[in-house]
């Protein structure tokens, strides 16, 4: 009964994701018919213009909607994972605060050279500040032994990195603010398919690696001492759940910019849902939710006041923060 419920949960899953993605193609400033949007991806469309706006501009932005949002839903299980704790995640630990930081800075010192940043620099930028705020994280877990500390500090951590961001970008250059404004307030406006390619590449090998360990992941939740009996390289393991996560992470911010709670939200909601922790339906469950979510808050982000186009941090936050406070209550009741 178990089996087919979760069998049913991911057919959902999946269904839903589907109809978004469609939902978020056919949708825009730009009235396409359906028919018309049909013969388009059929390859047979008979207006160019329409053609160039689902193949160029909508397709791009909602696939990169779908593996942005999965990649980090993804790295907020596996720091969950890490931690032992379902509060945290990239955007609360200051991770994604510390990516954006070494962007912003890339970005500036490039565009100020009069030459573009490149997609590699700007993932490596990503995941170079991105592992950097997690080394800020780890060495406060060593001085400090309370979690509800332990976040507290990294919400510090985003902070200050935002805060040095802003400055970076206040004292910029006029084209250099142009550049950087929509970025850094969390964006998937401008997406095309080199960038989605690049996206793809890196979020596949985040997501093979988490698969690759299920096994372990499953037994270091059962604690170290049965994880050590089992065979688990405990070192290794946390070492790994760092890199990817940051990977993830820092991938999401280098291309979209900070994208707050989804890390920290979806991973509950999928928890709830499926009634079950266990790491080789979560990995597959967090990404597909991830992608949902993402998806529905791009698509309201643009089309609800458009013409203008809200940030999408500013969707995800008013309609995932309820959700970590209903979590933090759950919590306190439950202890």
């Amino acid at each position: 009964m178990k089996k087919k419920r979760i069998a049913a949960g991911f057919l959902l899953a999946l269904v839903l994701t589907a109809v978004l993605l469609w939902i978020n193609t056919a949708v825009g400033s730009a009235d396409i018919s359906v028919s018309e949007i049909l013969r388009i991806l059929r390859g047979s469309g008979s207006d160019a213009m329409s053609t160039n706006i689902i193949w160029n501009i909508r397709l791009p932005r909602a696939g990169s909607a779908v593996l942005l949002g999965g990649a980090l839903a993804l790295s907020g299980y596996l720091l969950q994972t890490f931690f032992g704790n379902p509060i945290v995640g990239p955007f609360v630990l200051g991770i994604s605060s510390g990516a954006k930081l070494t962007v912003a800075l890339a970005m500036i010192a490039s565009l100020s050279a009069g030459r573009e940043l490149g997609l590699r620099n700007m993932v490596l930028a990503a995941f170079a500040g991105a592992l950097i705020a997690m080394a800020f994280v780890l060495l406060i877990s060593v001085k400090v032994k309370s979690m509800s500390v332990l976040v507290v500090c990294g919400i510090m951590i985003g902070y200050i990195c935002s805060a040095v961001t802003d400055l970076v970008v206040t004292f910029a250059d006029d084209s250099n603010i142009v550049n950087l404004h929509n970025w850094s307030m969390g964006s998937l406006s401008g997406m095309n398919w080199e960038e989605v390619r690049i996206i793809a590449v890196i979020t596949a090998a985040g997501l093979i690696l988490s698969v690759l360990m299920v096994k372990p992941i499953g037994a270091y939740r059962l604690g170290e001492s049965y994880a050590r009996s089992a065979g688990v390289n405990i070192l290794l393991l946390r070492v790994m759940l760092i890199l990817v996560s940051s990977l993830l992470a820092g991938c999401v911010t280098a291309f979209a910019g900070p994208i707050s709670f989804v890390g920290i939200a979806v991973p509950h909601l999928v928890r709830s849902a499926a009634k079950t922790s266990s790491p080789g339906i979560m990995i597959p469950a967090c990404f597909l939710g991830g992608a949902a979510v993402t998806l529905l808050c791009d698509l309201i982000a643009r089309t609800v006041f458009a013409p203008t186009e809200v940030s999408i941090s500013s969707v995800t936050a008013v309609l995932l923060v309820p959700v970590v406070i209903w979590m933090l209550l759950r919590r306190t009741r439950e202890s």
